[in-house]
């Protein structure tokens, strides 16, 4: 029954949200939210795309050539590292990275009443603080999910061809051919489904926060855990649609 209160809780929120929601907000605000969610999760995001893409082709490898088909690790990074891992790669990041500093401030400022001194002066905090974030996410999602397709694609055609040998032409011939533009516009889609799904469990968390210290932790806590299974979650069902 826990459980179920807390999606009813959420849905109010996101009801209450989208009432909220009449106007665009301030342009600068959203700017500087896409340059913290985007801008400051690229480091991050490069390096786990770096090794994500390695071990995709060592394994690949690995697996492929008892069978006598190493040549085809190209299809093999195509086909799990652009359809599965690029989007839950970035959204993993972000959620880490942004997710979390998002919860985190508006715990903090709930526990400062700064939230309630909002609504003293007329402006509505969801309005205010979960509206900017949401179409920065938006923004920014989609870039950062090409940035961790190219990154993953770089890094496993310099292993095949520098470490284990493969030839370098035919492993991007197997890249192209064994992805299409449907395959390109899942993962943006993905990408910004990731993005919505990662800032409004974000701000809920820090906007039912506990109060102090432990409040802020539990919220920012909960932020990443709830925001990663629901995206992992939800990759599941949109591939069973498009591909089941």
């Amino acid at each position: 029954m826990s459980w179920l209160a807390a999606i009813g809780r959420f849905g109010a929120f996101c009801f209450a949200f989208g009432a909220a929601n009449l106007r665009l907000p301030p342009p600068g605000r959203t700017m500087e939210e896409a340059y913290r969610i985007g801008v400051q999760s690229l480091p991050v995001l490069l390096t786990i795309s770096v090794f994500v893409g390695t071990n995709l082709s060592l394994q690949g490898y690995n697996a492929f050539t008892p069978l006598g088909g190493q040549r085809l690790v190209g299809m093999f990074v195509a086909l799990a590292g652009v359809r599965e891992l690029a989007p839950i790669i970035a959204a993993a990041m972000v959620a880490a990275k942004a997710g979390t500093e998002m919860a985190s401030q508006i715990a903090v400022m709930r526990t400062r009443d700064q939230i309630d001194a909002l609504e003293v002066m007329a402006v509505n905090p969801l309005w205010w603080l979960v509206t900017p974030r949401l179409l920065a996410i938006v923004l920014v999602m989609p870039a950062l999910t090409v940035i961790a397709i190219f990154t993953t694609i770089a890094a496993s055609w310099l292993v095949a061809t520098a470490q284990l040998g493969l030839n370098g032409t035919e492993f991007l011939d197997l890249v192209r051919t064994s992805i299409d533009a449907r395959d390109l516009i899942a993962c943006e889609i993905k990408g910004m489904l990731f993005g919505v799904v990662i800032c409004l469990v974000s701000c809920y968390c820090g906007f039912t926060s506990g109060k102090g210290p432990e409040g802020v932790g539990q919220a920012t806590n909960a932020a990443v855990v709830i925001s990663s299974v629901t995206c992992v979650s939800l990759n599941f069902l949109i591939s069973q649609v498009l591909y089941g």
